[in-house]
């Protein structure tokens, strides 16, 4: 199965309607990478709700990402196959504590989640993980490391971050298709891992 991840970048196979689904979030703060992870995999068209960042904003969201215009307020939307019988739905949600309501309403039905972080603002992760967490979802973190982002341990992030050793952490590029799919792949192995079997 994880061979096949992404493994048809343009056009992605077309659905035949007797697939398996599975709905997963890609969460984060908001500059993290998430609707260019989401736009990186996506075998299809992904769907953006992006609006223009503007001075009314400036006391709302972050106003020290010089390079980011626009920001996701409801949702992304891509899907993969991850086997010929087994599709992967992304619905990457918004990172602005104001649109939390968003992400808990994107979380139903989904089996998991992508936490993306920026290892530049790694405090800004945080409270996306309470609300994960509150929310009962098996996740793994993935440190998307921009250029010129420091590089820390693994060790080191694992203990400013308070995580638990059971809980996956990748290092990835949200730019990169290969390196989106190694970071949903372990996600995928972590749900076969962790979600209780189905009763027969």
């Amino acid at each position: 199965m994880p061979d096949y991840i992404g493994s048809d970048p343009d056009p992605g196979p077309g659905l035949r309607g007797d697939e398996r689904t599975v709905k997963a979030l890609v969460v984060g703060h908001m500059g993290a990478g998430k609707t260019t992870m989401v736009d990186s995999i996506s075998e299809i068209e992904p769907v953006k709700t992006e609006e223009a960042m503007t001075d009314a904003g400036t006391h709302i969201d972050r106003a020290d990402l010089p390079d980011k215009t626009t920001t996701t307020v409801a949702m992304d939307f891509g899907r993969v196959h991850l086997s010929a019988d087994l599709v992967l739905y992304l619905f990457g949600a918004p990172g602005q504590a104001r649109f939390f309501d968003i992400l808990e309403d994107l979380a139903r039905g989904a089996l998991g989640a992508l936490v993306l972080c920026d290892p530049r603002h790694l405090a800004e992760t945080y409270p996306i993980l309470e609300v994960v967490e509150d929310l009962g979802l098996p996740y793994v973190i993935a440190v998307n490391e921009f250029d010129d982002a420091p590089r820390y341990t693994e060790a080191r992030l694992r203990e400013v971050m308070g995580l638990d050793p059971s809980t996956p952490l990748v290092s990835c590029d949200a730019r990169q298709r290969g390196s989106t799919r190694d970071a949903l792949i372990v996600l995928v192995q972590h749900l076969l891992t962790t979600l209780p079997e189905p009763v027969r």
